[in-house]
């Protein structure tokens, strides 16, 4: 097939021509008086080798010239082609606003630019990249067009595999129930879908990806860096976001995996350069923590009532006990002057006496064995948020039922102390009851609870005011003694709520005030140490 250009100019003295007349235009009048023909066989010559399909048409679009990779590229050979008009090698998928815009183009004098489908010469279509330009005479009229394209369906084929492939990963990201974003080395996102897009404006934290990469670099510390350096995975990294909605409070579960991308840019052609990213999702558990928060205080409920029930029976008792004592002191000492009299006038109501005295003592230590023993439980490390959170759960019926205003606010970031889960639950469940029933009994306008904690550099201190009618100062110090109450017919409802209160805060090393300044209802303050060492186990 390849010959030099000459000779395939003798051969076919048509297209000999062509170029004749056109190398006035290529080379200038008089090139052949200047002898240059070297110049002008190189020019064929590189036409002819050039590895861009080149053909060249009269006005008509009739072929005239065609080179070797013309030929290679539509498969047909010169002698096929040459003579046949452009067209023997269009395609009906072409539209034809196509070459309406083509013909438009340049029959202005313009060159024109872009892509047709073509057929090759054994039926097969394939995709030309085209450009064909009009060359012009020296008074500017068109005498022929010249055509260059490329077969361009492999390349075109594998970028429509890469944007297929984008579109469909796009298409699963966008489908998938839970947040995802791909972040880069400088934590910008690169790829998100629309779950994430929508925590944009729920959670109104800014950029998400941004908010979430500071809560888990700050719960993770080192650990960060070192999975990230190994680009190794985390997962089930949990955290508690206060939101904007009817539901302010939302759990999210955390996970990641980094992974290294090459680069694609002008930069990396030689020298290989790669980029880390960072996969992160984003899955909401705010349902199942809510469950799981359900079932949890359904499950302190049964342990706080049956603790309830069998500090109720102890109460009794005791009360019962602390009821028979009075007497039996008063039964013992008319025994004590008796005996000092040794008068046998009364020896007869001395024996009764002793008979009651010893049926009293046998009553108590009856009693005293039918008390109901209290576990002891576990000193762990205890967040007070926790269990204050947790008891305002287990009387939220109550407090929505009487309308009570509850202020909770906890500090964001208490250290944790040393304590008994359970005895704590007690202590704060002891005293917002009281508080709750402070409330509803004063009937005021405003029905409002407030807990607040703090802490400082030794202590972790709680606040639990209420907006009832409030301790009277002389009282405040009995409140804390064993059947004292403040509510009216006190000898019936009186019990040792508040002195369990001062026992369990006593155990944790604690203390416990009623806030003089409080000039409204009342506030109870407990302070507990951050960093002190109590027993082991508490009853």
């Amino acid at each position: 097939m390849k010959k030099t250009a000459l000779r395939f100019l003798q051969k076919h003295t048509n297209m000999a021509s062509v170029i004749g007349e056109l190398a006035p235009d290529l080379f200038g009048e008089g090139y052949e008086n200047k002898g240059d023909e070297m110049l002008y066989s190189l020019f064929v010559e590189a036409v002819e080798q050039v590895p861009i399909a080149i053909s060249i048409t009269d006005k008509k679009a009739k072929i005239l010239y065609v080179n070797e990779e013309f030929c290679r590229v539509t498969g047909y050979l010169p002698e096929d082609i040459l003579g046949e008009n452009e067209s023997i090698l269009s395609d009906k998928h072409t539209p034809r606003e196509a070459y309406r815009d083509l013909w438009r183009t340049i029959s202005t004098k313009k060159i024109w630019r872009g892509t047709l489908c073509n057929r090759h010469k054994s039926g097969e279509r394939y995709l030309s990249d085209l450009t064909i330009a009009p060359m012009l005479n020296e008074s500017g009229a068109i005498t022929h067009y010249i055509g260059m394209h490329r077969d361009i369906t492999q390349s075109y084929e594998s970028e429509k595999k890469v944007i297929n492939q984008k579109l469909l990963i796009e298409s699963v990201i966008n489908s998938s129930p839970i947040a995802m974003v791909v972040l880069d080395d400088q934590d910008r996102v690169i790829l998100d879908n629309h779950n994430y897009k929508a925590l944009v404006s729920d959670l109104d934290k800014g950029e998400p990806a941004t908010y979430f990469l500071q809560l888990l670099r700050d719960e993770m510390g080192d650990l960060w860096s070192q999975l990230q350096s190994k680009e190794q995975g985390f997962n089930n990294r949990e955290f508690k976001v206060e939101s904007k909605g009817s539901h302010k409070t939302r759990w999210f579960s955390c996970a990641g995996n980094w992974f290294i991308e090459n680069e694609i840019n002008a930069d990396a052609f030689f020298e290989q350069t790669s980029k880390q990213y960072l996969i992160l999702t984003l899955t909401d558990i705010t349902r199942q923590r809510r469950q799981m928060e359900e079932l949890h205080i359904q499950t302190l409920k049964t342990i706080m009532a049956e603790d309830e029930r069998v500090r109720g029976i102890r109460e009794t008792l005791l009360g019962a006990m602390h009821q028979i004592q009075m007497p039996m002191n008063q039964i013992r000492a008319a025994e004590q002057i008796l005996r000092h009299k040794q008068d046998d006038q009364h020896a007869g109501l001395l024996q009764i006496l002793q008979q009651i005295q010893q049926s009293g003592e046998d009553a108590v230590a009856t009693m005293q064995k039918c008390i109901p023993e209290i576990q002891q439980t576990a000193v762990i490390p205890v967040n007070l948020n926790q269990i204050l959170h947790e008891v305002l759960l287990l009387n939220n019926q109550r407090i929505c039922s009487n309308d009570i205003e509850v202020h909770w606010q906890p500090l964001s970031k208490l250290p944790t102390m040393l304590g008994s889960e359970n005895r704590l639950r007690i202590l704060f469940k002891q005293l917002i009851d009281n508080a709750i029933d402070a409330v509803c009994e004063s009937g005021g306008a405003q029905q409002l609870l407030k807990i607040t904690t703090d802490t400082d550099a030794e202590l972790i201190c709680v606040c639990i005011e209420d907006s009832g009618s409030g301790i009277p100062v002389e009282k405040r110090a009995k409140v804390f003694e064993p059947f004292y109450t403040t509510r009216p017919m006190g000898g019936n409802q009186a019990g040792m709520g508040l002195v369990m209160a001062k026992e369990i805060v006593n155990q944790h090393q604690g203390f416990i005030e009623i806030d003089p300044d409080c000039d409204r209802g009342c506030r109870f303050k407990i302070s507990f140490p951050v960093c002190r060492q109590i027993p082991k186990r508490i009853e």
